[in-house]
């Protein structure tokens, strides 16, 4: 089964239908989380996210943007594009928000493999060091953990004897990438396919990810978007400029 991997679109639908068009055949789509927020286009990447179907795991902007959770952890840019969403969500859409499901998630057939927003531990999680992803790493844990909310395509893997990080190898931030990954049987894996909207690991491309369960294989993607409109779509709504400027710079 070949599984497209989407998570942190936050309400961008330009990098979202370049992700879409440039995605390789697939058998089942899941979405690791925060569909919503940040961007501009809440209402579209819902409508088009619903459309795909497959399996959603709820994220933080996702449950705040529908009521479900506060902005206490939130900076003040990031509660302004909540509030924004808030006001601009269909009445449907905002329902389908505050029904999405906390993970861990697992897909029906597929053994040793969850599907999470932040961490198994606590969905609102950040694991952006190795030592965080080891301590969740271990022989009682699923082998391939699918997980979102940093933003950073890669991951991490823990091995018998060690442990490392996983980061896909790219020749350029402006054409269309893929890197491929095999993974070991005998290690466990935390793999992130990147933010769809708004990535922040120094590249502005569109990151999202396929995983092939036949050769156990995770096969990462960087495509460039029209970001330009993306960058209008929020400034047209008198969001944050911040919001804007980021997108270009992939911080």
């Amino acid at each position: 089964m070949r599984i497209l991997l989407l998570s942190d679109i936050h309400a961008n639908l330009e990098a979202l239908e370049a992700c879409l068009a440039a995605a390789p055949e697939h058998d089942a789509v899941v979405n690791l989380g925060d569909v919503v927020g940040y961007g501009a286009s809440p209402n579209e990447v819902i409508a088009r996210s619903r459309a795909l179907g497959g399996i959603f795991v709820r994220g933080n902007h996702d449950k705040a943007c529908s009521g479900v959770s506060n902005m206490t952890d939130f900076n003040p840019i990031a509660g302004l594009a909540v509030l924004w969403s808030r006001t601009m969500l269909e009445r449907g859409h905002l329902n389908w928000l505050r029904d999405l499901p906390q993970g861990p998630l697992k897909i029906e057939g597929i053994e040793n493999v969850q599907f999470v927003h932040g961490s198994p531990a606590d969905e609102d999680e950040y694991l952006l060091m190795l030592p965080d992803a080891q301590r969740l790493l271990d022989t009682n844990s699923p082998g391939v953990t699918f997980f979102g909310h940093t933003h950073v395509q890669g991951g991490f893997l823990a091995g018998r004897d060690d442990a490392a990080v996983i980061r896909p190898v790219y020749h350029s931030k402006r054409d269309a990438e893929s890197f491929d990954f095999a993974l070991d049987p005998a290690c466990h894996y935390f793999i992130n396919p990147g933010s769809v909207g708004q990535p922040r690991d120094g590249d502005w491309r569109a990151a999202f990810a396929v995983f092939d369960t036949e050769p156990w294989q995770v096969s990462y993607f960087r495509v460039p978007y029209d970001m330009e409109t993306a960058q209008q779509r929020i400034r047209d709504a008198d969001l944050p400029e911040r919001l804007a400027t980021r997108l270009a710079h992939g911080r």
